[in-house]
Formats: structure tokens, sequence, C-alpha cells
């Protein structure tokens, strides 16, 4: 786990989030010696959150279908 000084993060915040992302985590330490985490966060999704699939048909065609299929 890297550890950057509090100056290093600040002239450098580019780099040590590059790093956070590859490593995990990087810890930053304070002149008093109190340390910091920083750590990317997950990206949170819906599980509903599908890509489309390309039907080559238009949105009227579809709906025409779904009606045709519910008056029978």
């Amino acid at each position: 786990m890297q550890i950057y000084t509090y100056t290093q993060a600040e002239k450098n915040l580019s780099s040590v989030l590059d790093c956070a992302k590859k490593a995990g985590e990087v810890l930053v330490k304070r002149q008093n010696g109190e340390l910091f985490v920083i750590k990317p966060q997950k990206r949170k999704s819906s599980p509903l959150d599908v890509p489309g699939i390309p039907i080559g048909m238009s949105a009227e065609e579809i709906v025409s279908f779904i009606r045709e299929s519910r008056e029978r």
C-alpha cells in the first residue's frame, strides 16, 4: 500500500487517485501522524440497467405489436 505525505498528495492528486484506483487504496499522512485512506468508490448500478438490443424496429412498431397481442 502506498503512503503519501499531505504535501505529496496535494501536489500530485491526479497520480494519487490513479494509484488508488490501481491498488485499491492509498494512505495520506499528515505531519501530526494522522492517516487517511483514499479509495475508489464502487459504482452503484441497478440490476435493471442492461444494454439495449438493436432489433431494427421503431418504438411505434413495438407498441403496435404489444397492443395487438393484448387484444387476442
